[in-house]
């Protein structure tokens, strides 16, 4: 595949609710970086697989992935604990990963012109979607303190859930990410590890700042 030359690319691997996507889009703003956040596609496709049932289909997928409009990642259907369930059950599925990683790499390397780079986030970025990022980070917390972060967002949104089901959801997810077959959710030795536990989104993003702006020159 054809890459674009010279764009600063970066690389977030994350655990469900750890942080990366509010840190990404921080990242993207301050160095005018394209922005995926590879969950949502994921989601989409566990959304669609919620929808079409016993249509769903390996062809619908490519077709719907290859058709997919930016905006209709921001849905916030995508956002309910079933779809989260249902997306890590089809992150399983080799052919899917496939479809979606063809996406993945071009808005990696051939974001929209108008950018200077890209910043992607997800569970295999730095391991399989973009190993040669020039920054590679990965983002965790306590899983009781991701449950609070994720709880919180659900409640804005007005779900009926508990505490203690989003508690549950997330220790599933995290079994699942680490443990499938394809693309599992891992540290590398040379992605940098920013724990969020104890940060605010503000201090969190000030320690990443600095590892980039070192590298850059800024």
């Amino acid at each position: 595949m054809k890459k674009r030359k010279n764009i600063i690319t970066v690389a977030i691997d994350s655990p469900a609710a750890a942080g990366a996507g509010t840190q990404a889009k921080l990242i993207s703003e301050r160095y005018n970086l394209f922005y995926l956040d590879t969950g949502k596609i994921y989601r989409y496709i566990g959304n669609l697989k919620l929808k079409f049932n016993t249509k769903f289909s390996h062809s619908l997928v490519k077709h719907k992935v290859n058709n997919l409009k930016f905006r209709q990642l921001k849905n916030k259907s995508l956002l309910s604990n079933e779809v989260a369930l249902s997306a890590s059950k089809i992150a399983k599925d080799k052919n899917i990963r496939s479809i979606v990683h063809k996406f993945q790499q071009k808005c990696a390397y051939n974001p929209p012109k108008k950018y200077k780079g890209s910043v992607l986030d997800g569970r295999d970025i730095i391991t399989v979607q973009v190993k040669d990022a020039m920054f590679k980070f990965y983002i965790t917390a306590n899983v009781k303190i991701r449950a609070k972060r994720r709880f919180k967002e659900y409640k804005e949104l007005n779900k009926k859930i508990t505490y203690k089901e989003v508690l549950k959801s997330l220790r599933i997810r995290d079994k699942s990410d680490k443990e499938r077959k394809y693309g599992p959710l891992k540290k590398t030795k040379d992605s940098i590890l920013i724990n969020t536990t104890k940060l605010s989104k503000k201090a969190c993003f000030k320690k990443i700042k600095r590892i980039i702006d070192k590298k850059l020159n800024y």
